[in-house]
């Protein structure tokens, strides 16, 4: 999966111009790159009375609107995601993906301060890998000014993008299992070396496998 970085913040320290210019500046030098929101609330993406909406009433229990310039998927769930299905639906054609939020996520966190909040960070230094601040704070983390988009960029190129590396997940069910790293390799090695020796089957850069049980 593509390497994430959750943007964090109090409300109005700043979150979404960041990852706004961020999103500029990494696409800029070429990369490719992805945005989620996290939205604590409910939200409607298709209108009433839309033919999107009326196949959702009629009880479709997912609703896919495509067209030449874009796709949506609306689909109910009874959860709230974590980072690791939403890439999933995602794929791996994106070099990162920026999140606005996902604060109790285990992604690596850069946390956004104003100092019009008069107050501190809502994260302890130790969830964080920098801070985008107005003012200086006594935690030893790396500290960017708001104005720095390039240097934070950088800071996010070295650490998440150029350290990424291969790797294997593992969906059960549509949620993602930890494995242990003889089981990731068991898997890679096996799969891989199948799957090349097949006609027709070029470089291998990624692959997915998807089995349903007849009758699930």
């Amino acid at each position: 999966m593509p390497p994430v970085v959750s943007i964090v913040g109090k409300s109005q320290a700043g979150k979404t111009k960041l990852v706004e210019r961020l999103i500029g500046e990494l696409k800029g030098r070429g990369y490719r790159v992805a945005t989620v929101k996290h939205n604590y609330q409910d939200f409607e993406l298709d209108r009433p009375e839309k033919d999107s909406w009326r196949h959702a009433q009629a009880g479709s229990d997912a609703v896919v609107i495509s067209a030449p310039q874009k796709l949506a998927l609306i689909k109910p769930q009874d959860h709230d995601a974590s980072i690791a299905e939403i890439l999933h639906l995602l794929g791996e054609e994106f070099d990162i993906v920026l999140t606005e939020g996902f604060r109790r996520g285990h992604a690596p966190k850069i946390e956004v301060h104003h100092r019009k909040l008069k107050e501190g960070l809502l994260c302890s230094p130790e969830e964080l890998m920098a801070i985008v601040t107005d003012e200086p704070f006594e935690a030893d983390l790396p500290q960017f000014s708001p104005e720095d988009i390039s240097g934070i960029a950088d800071f996010i190129a070295e650490r998440l993008i150029a350290r990424r590396g291969e790797e294997t997940v593992l969906f059960i069910n549509g949620s993602p299992v930890p494995l242990n790293p003889f089981t990731k390799q068991f898997f890679a090695n096996t799969l891989l070396g199948m799957v090349s020796t097949l006609k027709g089957v070029e470089e291998v850069r990624s692959l997915e496998i998807s089995v349903r049980k007849k009758g699930a």
